[in-house]
């Protein structure tokens, strides 16, 4: 019996790292069956809020910036016109990017489905299709602690929901959107 002491600690480490492992996969999972259930208060339990609306905000900042081009932000109206756009941009994700407006796109989500005919029978009284954004996702790994699934848009360009390790929790902490756009505005 003294021989085999190391057996229990092994065991220890190797139901740690398969729960690391299978972390992403139940973050993902959670958070597919809060937006189907919609379930805001689950839906918290799986994205950090603060960091998402960081992140989406600085994306969305570098966007603005990147399409007025040079020109427009060295005069002082293009300044103005900036300040005023990374104002509104920064309300609308800080609105937007919470459990309650999380909530309200899901319920909006639900009435268009249910106006254009996208029902469970196509009948418009009964439920929805339920909204599964990460259902066919390629998922990978990209260190330890970062996880990611991509999506692809109707255009084809890629959406990346980035999954980051707190501790022994996966949480949603960005999503990468498909901003590349156009070439700037040109005067």
């Amino acid at each position: 019996m003294k021989k085999l002491w190391w057996i229990v600690p092994l065991l220890a480490a190797c139901a740690l790292a398969a729960y690391v492992v299978a972390g992403p996969y139940l973050a993902i999972r959670g958070i597919s069956q809060a937006i189907e259930q919609q379930d805001t208060a689950a839906l918290e339990r799986h994205v950090d809020f603060p960091r998402l609306r960081a992140n989406l905000k600085a994306q969305l900042d570098d966007y603005v910036v990147r399409r007025v081009g040079v020109e427009t932000q060295s005069s002082l109206l293009g300044g103005i016109a900036l300040q005023i756009a990374g104002g509104l941009t920064g309300a609308g994700v800080d609105t937007l990017v919470t459990p309650l407006g999380i909530g309200a796109l899901l319920q909006g989500h639900q009435l268009w489905k249910r106006g254009s005919g996208k029902t469970v029978d196509g009948d418009t009284w009964s439920p929805p299709m339920p909204a599964r954004p990460l259902h066919d996702a390629r998922k990978r790994f990209e260190s330890t602690s970062r996880f990611t699934a991509t999506v692809r848009t109707d255009a084809g360009d890629p959406v990346v929901f980035v999954l980051d390790r707190q501790g022994l929790r996966w949480r949603l902490t960005d999503i990468r959107l498909p901003l590349a756009g156009p070439a700037p505005i040109d005067r």
